[in-house]
Formats: C-alpha cells, sequence, structure tokens
C-alpha cells in the first residue's frame, strides 16, 4: 500500500519548499518534523533575495513581510573593509519565523504536516517505507547535517575541512543598519558577523572550519567578542552552536525513488556557509522532480541540479580553496573596495549562484601583486 505520493522529511526551508513544489504538480505529500512550529533553528538568518525569488517562483509571497530590507554590506578584513550598497536588498529573518512562514505555505498548499521523528528507511520496489508505517512512492530526506535519510542511503557525514561549524545569538545593536562580515587572520577560514533585523536588535555570530578538530564553545565565543568588540558577550541571548555540512563534499544525491536536499546533501556555501538559498532551490527542484517522474526522481533532480547550480557549485568550491589564503581574501576585499563589479560579483558567488567572473580574479590577481612588489626588499647592486 501506498499512503503518499511523496514523503518529506524535515520541514526546514529545503523541506517546506519540497513540499510546496510537489504540491503544486498534483502530488500528495506528508511533511514529517520531529518539532512543532513555529521553533527555533541556529542560523546567521540572513535571507537573500535569491530566497524570495525562489519561493515567488511557487507563488510563496510575503515571506519577509514586517521586516525591513538591508542594503548594505560592509566586508571587513584586518587589512580594510570594502562597503557598499547591495544591488538587491537583504533581509534578516528569524528562522522560527521563516521556517513557520514556509510550513504554512506548505499546508496552505495542501501538504499534511505531522509532527514524527523519523527513525528508520526502507526502500522497496515501488515504494519506500518509514518507520514500518508510512509509506510513499518517494522520499525526500531534508533533514539537516545528521541526516537519518541519508545515512540509509550508506552516506557519511561530512569531515574535516570540509565541516563548519558556528554560534550564533541576539543581542541589542542600535544604530546597525548594514550587514557586516569580519574576517579572522588567526584560525582562517573563519569570521564573526552582524546582522541587523530592524528592531535595534542583531543576529550575531562566529564561524569557522573545523580541520578534523573539536572546537570548543569558549572558543566560538572568544572569537565573536574579539571580531565584534562593540558587544557585551553577557547581553547575547539564545547562543547556540551548529554544523555546517560544507558543498565540496556531497554524497550522491539520491537513488531511484530517495532524494537528498539543503544541509542533507552538503549544500552548504564554501565560501560564506549561506545555505538558506541552496536549501530552497534544491527542495523546489527535488519536489517537483518526485512530482512528475517518481519511479526515477533521484535522475531527474540530479539533472535538474546540476543545470541550475552545477557551475556554480565549482566556483564556489574554487573560490573556498582560494580564500584558504588570508592574503587572497584581503587582496579580494581592497579589489572589491576599489571596484563596483567586483564587489557585486563576490556577493553574488557568497549568497546566491553567482560565478568566479575574469574580472574578479584579475582585480585580486593585481591586488596581490601590488602588495608582493611594496614587501619585497630593494636591493642596491652595484658594479665595479
Amino acid at each position: 500500500m501506498i499512503d503518499y505520493d511523496v514523503l518529506v522529511v524535515g520541514a526546514g526551508p529545503a523541506g517546506a519548499t519540497a513540499a510546496v513544489a510537489a504540491r503544486r504538480a498534483g502530488a500528495s505529500v506528508l511533511l514529517l518534523d520531529r518539532s512543532s512550529f513555529p521553533r527555533d533553528k541556529t542560523c546567521g538568518d540572513g535571507i537573500a533575495p535569491h530566497v524570495l525569488d525562489v519561493l515567488a517562483g511557487l507563488g510563496v509571497d510575503d515571506i519577509a513581510a514586517g521586516y525591513a530590507p538591508v542594503r548594505s554590506l560592509s566586508l571587513e578584513t584586518p587589512d580594510g573593509v570594502a562597503a557598499g550598497e547591495l544591488r538587491r536588498p537583504d533581509y534578516t529573518i528569524p528562522r522560527y519565523v521563516l521556517d513557520a512562514r514556509i510550513v504554512d505555505a506548505a499546508v496552505g498548499a495542501g501538504a499534511e504536516l505531522r509532527r514524527h521523528l523519523v527513525r528508520s528507511v526502507r526502500v522497496e520496489a515501488d515504494r519506500v517505507v518509514v518507520d514500518d508505517t508510512l509509506a510513499a512512492k518517494v522520499l525526500i530526506g531534508a533533514d539537516g547535517a545528521g541526516s537519518v535519510v541519508r545515512r540509509a542511503l550508506g552516506h557519511r557525514p561530512n569531515q574535516g575541512r570540509h565541516l563548519a561549524v558556528a554560534m550564533r545569538g541576539y543581542v541589542a545593536f542600535p544604530g546597525l543598519t548594514d550587514q557586516r562580515i569580519v574576517t579572522s587572520g588567526p584560525r582562517w577560514p573563519a569570521y564573526a558577523w552582524a546582522f541587523p533585523i530592524g528592531d535595534g536588535t542583531a543576529n550575531v555570530g562566529y564561524g569557522e572550519v573545523m580541520r578534523g578538530r573539536p572546537l570548543s564553545r569558549k572558543h566560538l565565543l572568544d572569537r565573536m567578542a574579539d571580531l565584534l568588540p562593540e558587544i557585551d558577550l553577557a547581553d547575547v541571548t539564545r547562543l547556540r552552536a551548529h554544523h555546517l555540512p560544507l558543498s565540496t563534499s556531497r554524497p550522491a544525491l539520491g537513488a531511484g525513488r530517495v532524494v537528498l536536499v539543503g544541509d542533507a546533501h552538503s549544500l552548504i556555501n564554501p565560501f560564506t556557509g549561506e545555505g538558506i538559498f541552496y536549501a530552497v532551490l534544491s527542495g523546489s527542484l527535488a519536489g517537483h522532480a518526485a512530482a512528475v517522474t517518481p519511479a526515477h526522481a533521484a535522475r531527474t533532480y540530479a539533472t535538474a541540479l546540476r543545470r541550475r547550480l552545477g557551475r556554480h557549485l565549482r566556483h564556489s568550491a574554487a573560490a573556498a580553496w582560494l580564500a584558504r589564503t588570508p592574503a587572497v581574501i584581503q587582496a579580494a576585499v581592497r579589489a572589491a573596495g576599489a571596484d563596483r563589479r567586483v564587489f557585486d560579483s563576490i556577493v553574488e558567488l557568497g549568497l546566491g549562484d553567482g560565478l568566479l567572473q575574469p574580472r574578479t580574479l584579475g582585480r585580486i590577481a593585481r591586488e596581490l601583486t601590488v602588495r608582493t612588489e611594496q614587501a619585497r626588499p630593494f636591493v642596491h647592486g652595484g658594479g665595479r
């Protein structure tokens, strides 16, 4: 017996968007999550306009209603600052609001929402069975970095430098109007952030690539305090940490009737740690594939994701590799400060689906060359 056309495990942005997309294509959908909504979720809360584009394409509007647009971004390094107006504004929307709004859209579209902790997955010839009680033609794993569905497919969690950890909290930050990203020389790749919510408070945090070693709560807090000296850690509330499985080590995205989306597929931008855009985009593509080609959902989804994000994912991985050298990221920020097109290019690469543009690479190389020439000692060679 088959209970539903599509069963989605995890009702975060990836899963809820998948549910909307599958319903729009005419499938019956069961959306499962271990928590009831609204619920908190550890995140930087930055919402790029690309996220709103994907959701609007599914008929989900007003996700940012009541939140002020953030129109500028400041990139700060020990070597300098690049600040500028964003081509399109971002938003800072706490996840307990964002996620609940997308879930409401899924339920409004006809998906059934149920609180349920998934423990087992069994794949059969014509269906997928969850916990021996629920069966569907297609299973979409949207259950995050510790995905049960991913484990059922035989894939290990990300390891080493393909995994980052971040801690976030909320604090009063009057006067903050732009998004701030503050990079760190020590412990690089790492950065702190301060994103204004619009009510005089901000989401603040610090993230770092793990490189195979655990990072303590004390370390994360100390680094946050070092990079954001304007805040008093004693005033920061709701401090929580979470893992970020970076897209530089993605498993197979599924097989047959089972697919992975969002964090479960390690779809986190390795250059910035951004994941909401990847989540809603992958969810949208997977939900549609599951509805229209259930027996070959993974193949259809893989083709769509490769066409939509394949080149960008290669470029973001290359950018993350280049940025492992602090001198390169400092040169990139200097280039962004001197060239508006470079600034826009870096923002698109880090927050959306942009590419490493030749102009950007050229300006970074020029900045590196200039700084190398300035640092080279002058030696006067005399002859006899």
